[in-house]
C-alpha cells in the first residue's frame, strides 16, 4: 500500500483507527509525513483525523501515544496469562519437534516412534564421540528428513536436538522472553523472566543417563569456543561503542563490526548491515558499508551542533556519566576481594600447619588444598579485572571533570568519546528511505535520548587509507585526509 501511495496510485487512505494503522508514536509520524509529502491524505474513521489539516498532526501524536500504551497493556496482560498456564504446567507456544506429536484438542505430546529412532540414533553418536557436522552429513546421506521435512540436516538442528530437555520426560517453559511489544525482539531468558521446569512431564525418549552425559560433552566442548559464561551475552554484549546502536534504515537490522584485510597494512574496520552480511546484497540492495571512524566523525560534527544549540543535552550528559560511575563502583568491589583473598590465603597457611602437625590425613589435605587454591585462583583473576576497571574507572572520572570544565567553557570535543556517546545516544539510522525512488545510504541520523534528532551526512568526513601503526592502531580522524569514508 505504502508502495502504491509512493507511486501516486493512491489518494487517500482511510482506516479504521491509528491502532490498526500502525502500533507506535515513531511508526505513525514516519509513514504519515511520508504519506503527507506526497499528498496522499490518512483518515482514522474512530478518532475522525484528517492527515492534511492544521491540527491533524498533533492530535495524531496523542491519539497513537494512547494506542501504544494500550498495546503494551495488552502485551501485559497476554504476558501474565501465558505465565499461569506454564505454572500449571499447559503447553504454550509449541507445536511439535522430532520425536513427538502434539495433539492440540489435548494438549498432551506423544512419542512419534519413527522419528524418535533418529533422535536416539542423534544421541548415541554424540555420547560416542561424534560432532554435530558428522551427524548430520550422516543423516542426510541416509535420506532422513527433518521434522520440516528438509532432506539436509544442519548442525544447528542436531545440537538442538542435543540440548532439548524434552527428549528425557521434562519440561522447561520460558526459554526465551519478548523485550517489547513494539519491536518484538526476542532474547534467550537468562533470568529476566520467569521459568518453569516441570520433571516427568511426559513419556522420555532417551533415558536420564545418556541425556546427561551429551550434557557433559556439550558442555566440556562449548567452553573452549564460548570463552564466557552462561548469561553474558556475546551479541548484547556492547564490547564495542557502536554495537546495537546502529539500524539500517532501509531493512531494520542492526549493524556488525567486521574487519576488511585483516592481517595486513591496509585494515578496515567496518560497520555494514547484518541482513546484506548473511544474505547477500540483493536482500538489502541500498545499504553501504561504512567506516568505524567516519561514524565517530558523524557523531563529533552532531554533538558540536547540539552543543550550540541545546544545554539541555548537556545536562542529561552529565547525569548519565555521573550515573554510570556510581553504578561501576570497582574500588569499592576491589578491596571487598582483597578482603578475601587474605582470608583465604590465612586458612590455607593454617591447612599447612595441621597437615605438619599431622592433625589431618594427606588425603584431606590435598582435598581442601585443592578447593582453596581452585577459589583463590578465581579471586585472583577477578581482582586483575576489577584493578583494570578501577584504572579506568579513575580514568573516566577524570575525563568527566574535564568534559565539565570543557563545557563551562562552551568547548566541544575533538575526538570520540565512547562514554559521551553512549550516555546521549539513543540509537543511528543508517541510510534515508523517505524516497524510495531515491534512497540516500550515507544519511545518518542520530536519536538521542533526550529527544532530539540530528542528520549527518556521513560524505562529509574522509578517511584516510588504513594503515596500522606500529602499536597495532588504525590512524584517529584527526590524520585523515583522503578517500571516502563510505564503501559501496
Amino acid at each position: 500500500m505504502i508502495d502504491d501511495c509512493m507511486n501516486g496510485k493512491i489518494d487517500m487512505v482511510i482506516t479504521k483507527s491509528i491502532s490498526r494503522f500502525v502500533r507506535n508514536t515513531l511508526d505513525t509520524l514516519k509513514y504519515v509525513r511520508m504519506l503527507k509529502e506526497q499528498n496522499v491524505a490518512v483518515f482514522f474513521e474512530d478518532e475522525n483525523i484528517n492527515t492534511m489539516t492544521m491540527d491533524g498532526e498533533l492530535l495524531l501524536v496523542i491519539l497513537s501515544s494512547v494506542a501504544q500504551q494500550e498495546v503494551e497493556n495488552i502485551s501485559s496482560n497476554v504476558k501474565k496469562g501465558l505465565k499461569m498456564k506454564m505454572k500449571r504446567g499447559e503447553l504454550v507456544g509449541f507445536q511439535s519437534c522430532l520425536g513427538y506429536d502434539y495433539d492440540v484438542q489435548t494438549k498432551k505430546i506423544s512419542v512419534n516412534e519413527k522419528e524418535a529412532e533418529i533422535v536416539r540414533y542423534i544421541f548415541e553418536r554424540y555420547i560416542a564421540g561424534y560432532g554435530a557436522h558428522m551427524i548430520a552429513k550422516e543423516l542426510t546421506a541416509a535420506g532422513h528428513k527433518t521434522r520440516a521435512g528438509r532432506s539436509i540436516w544442519q548442525d544447528g538442528a542436531i545440537l538442538g536436538i542435543v540440548k532439548n530437555e524434552k527428549y528425557k520426560g521434562d519440561l522447561l517453559q520460558g526459554k526465551t522472553f519478548t523485550v517489547d511489544p513494539i519491536s518484538k525482539r526476542r532474547l534467550e531468558n537468562y533470568g529476566e523472566e520467569d521459568q518453569f521446569y516441570i520433571r516427568n512431564h511426559h513419556e522420555a525418549i532417551v533415558s536420564q543417563e545418556i541425556f546427561e552425559k551429551a550434557q557433559a560433552i556439550l558442555h566440556r566442548r562449548g567452553a573452549r569456543l564460548r570463552g564466557v559464561e552462561k548469561g553474558k551475552r556475546n551479541k548484547y554484549s556492547r564490547q564495542f561503542a557502536f554495537s546495537s546502536k546502529l539500524e539500517c534504515a532501509f531493512c531494520g537490522s542492526n549493524l556488525s563490526r567486521r574487519n576488511w584485510n585483516s592481517g595486513t597494512n591496509h585494515t578496515k574496520v567496518i560497520w555494514q548491515c547484518v541482513t546484506a552480511t548473511k544474505k547477500g546484497r540483493r536482500y538489502c540492495p541500498h545499504s553501504k558499508a561504512l567506516i568505524e571512524n567516519v561514524l565517530e566523525g558523524a557523531f563529533l560534527e552532531s554533538y558540536r551542533r547540539l552543543c550550540s544549540n541545546h544545554t539541555d543535552v548537556l545536562d542529561e550528559l552529565m547525569r548519565n556519566m555521573e550515573t554510570v560511575l556510581n553504578n561501576q563502583n570497582h574500588i569499592r568491589q576491589l578491596n571487598k576481594v582483597k578482603n578475601e583473598i587474605k582470608l583465604l590465603e590465612q586458612k590455607r597457611c593454617k591447612l599447612i600447619d595441621l597437615c605438619l602437625d599431622e592433625k589431618i590425613d594427606r588425603a584431606t589435605y590435598e582435598s581442601r588444598y585443592g578447593e582453596l587454591e581452585a577459589h583463590l585462583s578465581k579471586l585472583l583473576a577477578e581482582q586483575t579485572q576489577l584493578e583494570k576497571g578501577s584504572r579506568q574507572e579513575i580514568d573516566l572520572e577524570k575525563r568527566l571533570e574535564h568534559l565539565r570544565k570543557m563545557l563551562q567553557k562552551h568547548e566541544v570535543l575533538s575526538a570520540f568519546d565512547r562514554n559521551v556517546f553512549e550516555s546521549i545516544v539513543e540509537k543511528v539510522i543508517v541510510g534515508d528511505f523517505t524516497d524510495p525512488t531515491h534512497p540516500e545510504p550515507h544519511k545518518l541520523k542520530l536519536i538521542y535520548k533526550t529527544g532530539f534528532t540530528n542528520t549527518v551526512e556521513s560524505k562529509m568526513f574522509k578517511q584516510k587509507k588504513s594503515y596500522v601503526n606500529e602499536r597495532g592502531e588504525l590512524p584517529s580522524l584527526a590524520e585523515n585526509d583522503t578517500d571516502r569514508g563510505e564503501i559501496s
